[in-house]
């Protein structure tokens, strides 16, 4: 028999609930759904077939995109690792006023105040033929032609990412560091541990949450993007991503929701296999 207690959790948790079964568990499920119907250039045909899966699952194009978004995903997480390391590090333990810490801190999230297509795009001035970029090597005399692969490249695709990026890393290391108890570190200086032993030993082990919860965002940000490397690549490359919304154009639903589920897949096997690295929940 249910105790009041119960009955009054089971209520105060039923707005979240029916808001998850609206927006996460329908939408994917109608998702699901879809993907294993038929389609043809001019109509949906909701009748059940595993064609959309047994094409994707062997094209060797499928298997091309997804190393490219693999690769994509891994050059911009070790980027936005050290970048965020040292940012968070800097400011959790070498700026000692709490003011100043916060003041820097909102500096870094000034530049996300604005949509992400514009932070993407503002790059394109920046590194294309003309660019500043480019004008600026020449006048130096480090280049005598313009750099062509500075846009328009997977350069400028990794580099629009870890860009959009970096503060999703920045802010659970962040918060994992100032958790910090600062004994610990003392207490590992007064037995003659060096810097480096300390950031080894004490730091980053005690970090270890916060960088899980920033590779998760990056990963799952990354690997579901498609804009950027659609305007950065000028659409030469492509990723996951593009191939869904290539479909959707082509209104290809069901292979696109063929798609998609299986990227979704892969996403929570990549987030599978982090959480058994760290229990963020037991740590936290």
């Amino acid at each position: 028999m249910l105790r009041r207690s119960d009955v009054i959790g089971w209520l105060l948790a039923s707005p979240l609930v029916l808001v998850l079964l609206a927006f996460l568990v329908v939408p994917i499920g109608t998702i699901f759904v879809v993907s294993f119907w038929q389609a043809t250039e001019f109509s949906i045909i909701p009748a059940f077939t595993l064609e959309n899966y047994e094409f994707l699952l062997t094209s060797l194009v499928t298997y091309k995109v997804f190393w490219a978004t693999f690769q994509y995903a891994a050059i911009c997480w070790a980027a936005t690792l050290l970048i965020g390391f040292i940012v968070a590090y800097y400011l959790a333990f070498h700026i000692r006023s709490n003011n100043t810490r916060m003041v820097l801190f909102l500096l870094c999230t000034i530049p996300f105040l604005t949509s992400n297509i514009i932070r993407m795009i503002s790059w394109i001035p920046f590194l294309g033929r003309n660019g500043i970029a480019n004008q600026t090597l020449m006048e130096l005399g480090l280049i005598d032609q313009p750099l062509e692969w500075l846009l328009y490249s997977d350069f400028a695709v990794i580099l629009a990412f870890v860009h959009l990026n970096t503060l999703f890393m920045i802010t659970p290391i962040f918060n994992s560091m100032m958790r910090i108890d600062r004994s610990l570190i003392e207490a590992a200086r007064d037995n003659g541990a060096s810097d480096w032993q300390i950031l080894w030993n004490v730091i980053i082990p005690l970090t270890k949450p916060g960088i899980m919860i920033g590779t998760i965002f990056v990963l799952t940000l990354v690997m579901g993007d498609f804009i950027t490397v659609r305007f950065m690549s000028g659409s030469q490359s492509a990723n996951v991503g593009r191939l869904i919304s290539n479909d959707i154009a082509l209104l290809q639903y069901p292979s696109a929701s063929a798609t998609s589920m299986v990227l979704l897949v892969t996403v929570l096997m990549i987030i599978g296999a982090l959480m058994r690295f760290v229990n963020i929940r037991k740590e936290l």
